[in-house]
């Protein structure tokens, strides 16, 4: 504990006083030039309209541009220096040409081999414009001969982990939003260690924000200094605008472009119940050996590339160490959801799966805030008889956010919508299987950060053996849930459905 509040209090609060220190001088600037405060006040309402006309001009979702310009136009001043610290959404020109440069460099090795298309066009039109959408979208294509295991609790997926890492021979790449240096990844680290002496190549990526209160910043430099070569995606610095809003959320480990794992679950303790601050975690996690875990190792090569780029050969990375011939059947499209292209790519292929929908969508997220288009496809799924049901925490980890999730039941609950709460706790798995034959397993919460500002990452199944696996783990787990009915949300006080309304208002900024 000491150790995290000497994190939290060295650098999250060296931003915090950073930021009065501006807002000191903003106050003692207006109070100096006070006898000019008519002239200062129509320029910064001028600038706040100037502002608000370009916010509105960008393609960014709607919600998020109603909200600024409330707050603009109704505080100038703050408004906008809020919004340049929180609200611009688009990296530098800079940035995001480095980061284009890197995904073009990487696109050539992406390339869909046609036949598995026309094959899953003739088994299903539907599910073939879905995946053809993905590919066309994100660039991964989608694979055959590739076996898929589902974990249906984090802990099992950990020791199925740290197995396939100690067979590790080549190289092991490994990505995550959080990790904290306590037993779980202790355990990891032991195992990293002892490959590195075996000659295999480490490498570790992960997010600076997600992890500020549970890693220290030296963390970084022991890792390198024992031979794990290791990168921090989007270092936390107190800067007028703190480009914060983007954040690698991703997990993935890739071993020998083999095998790879990803899923909702970080890597800190309380995600494999070893702590257990919200109730029981549950988090899941899935496995895949074959062709595409291919489309994961990229993946992972273009963060550590638009981290700093320095890789100008990777073809021993793309190779695998032995041939692999697939045990199962099925469909496999691991994508990535980036927020610099302009394509809401995580929440369509979430509306698609419910839009096509003919017998039910289970759904698990550990935050529900959504847009209107977003509610709007699960109401009308509801509507016309498809038995649409969602898990959310029964204990929250933010309770903001959980009173905001909660807000969203009523409407929901009206068009058919069945809501559950994990009773047990908290749960933070990311998925959704539908009719028996599609699944989608990884990162991506149905919130606006995970849908429009995050780097993210799923993996679509269609017609594998996992997929029953998925849907087995949420029959198990409904029972373990409250039911939520109307009259839970029409007994709340004035009080709180007036708060949640005002949490509605700022729900994009959350």
């Amino acid at each position: 504990m000491r150790n995290i509040l000497k994190v939290i209090f060295g650098r999250v609060l060296f931003t915090v006083l950073c930021l009065l220190i501006q807002l000191v001088w903003l106050i003692g600037l207006v109070w100096k030039l006070n006898q000019y405060y008519v002239w200062f006040s129509a320029v910064f309402d001028i600038i706040a309209l100037i502002v608000v006309l370009r916010i509105n001009a960008k393609s960014d979702f709607s919600a998020a541009r109603l909200v600024w310009t409330i707050v603009i136009l109704a505080l100038p001043v703050f408004g906008i220096c809020l919004y340049l610290m929180f609200g611009r959404t688009g990296l530098t020109k800079r940035t995001r040409a480095i980061y284009e440069k890197v995904q073009k460099r990487f696109a050539c090795e992406l390339s869909q081999d046609e036949n598995v298309l026309g094959a899953l066009k003739e088994n299903n039109i539907y599910i073939h414009n879905q995946e053809y959408y993905i590919q066309s979208s994100s660039g991964y294509p989608v694979y055959q001969n590739t076996d898929v295991s589902y974990y249906p609790q984090a802990e099992a997926a950990l020791e199925a982990l740290l197995e396939d890492l100690g067979n590790a021979r080549e190289f092991i790449f490994m990505e995550y939003f959080a990790v904290e240096d306590t037993q779980a990844f202790h355990r990891i680290e032991e195992v990293l260690l002892r490959k590195i002496s075996e000659g295999v190549e480490v490498r570790f990526i992960y997010d600076d924000f997600g992890s500020i209160g549970y890693v220290k910043p030296e963390f970084m430099r022991r890792l390198n200094r024992q031979g794990i070569q290791c990168r921090i995606f989007n270092p936390l610095v107190p800067f007028l605008y703190i480009f914060m809003n983007h954040r690698d959320h991703r997990k993935i480990t890739v071993i020998d472009n083999r095998i790879s794992y990803s899923g909702g679950f970080n890597l800190a303790d309380e995600y494999f119940n070893i702590t257990h601050p919200y109730g029981h975690w549950k988090d899941t996690g899935i496995r895949l050996e074959g062709d595409a875990v291919r489309s994961h190792t990229i993946m992972f090569l273009e963060m550590w590339n638009f981290i700093r780029d320095t890789d100008t050969a990777w073809d021993k990375y793309l190779t695998s160490c032995a041939p692999f011939q697939s045990r199962q059947g099925g469909y496999v499209q691991p994508y990535s959801d980036t927020p610099l292209d302009n394509v809401t790519l995580g929440e369509n292929v979430y509306m698609n799966i419910l839009k096509n929908a003919t017998d039910y969508v289970y759904i698990s997220t550990p935050y529900l805030i959504i847009d209107n288009e977003m509610q709007k496809e699960m109401c009308m799924a509801a509507e016309r008889g498809i038995d649409v049901r969602i898990i959310t925490p029964g204990i929250p980890d933010k309770k903001l956010v959980f009173l905001l999730t909660q807000s969203y039941y009523t409407a929901l609950i009206r068009s058919g919508v069945r809501i559950y709460q994990y009773t047990p706790g908290f749960i933070h798995a990311k998925g959704y299987v539908s009719d028996d034959q599609t699944a989608v397993v990884g990162t991506i919460n149905m919130d606006y950060r995970s849908l429009y500002l995050h780097f993210e990452c799923g993996v679509y199944l269609y017609g594998c053996d996992a997929v029953m696996d998925i849907k087995k783990d949420f029959c198990d787990t409904f029972p373990l849930c409250t039911e939520i009915g109307i009259d839970y949300c029409q007994k709340r006080s004035v009080f709180v459905r007036c708060f949640q309304c005002i949490l509605r208002l700022f729900a994009p900024l959350l």
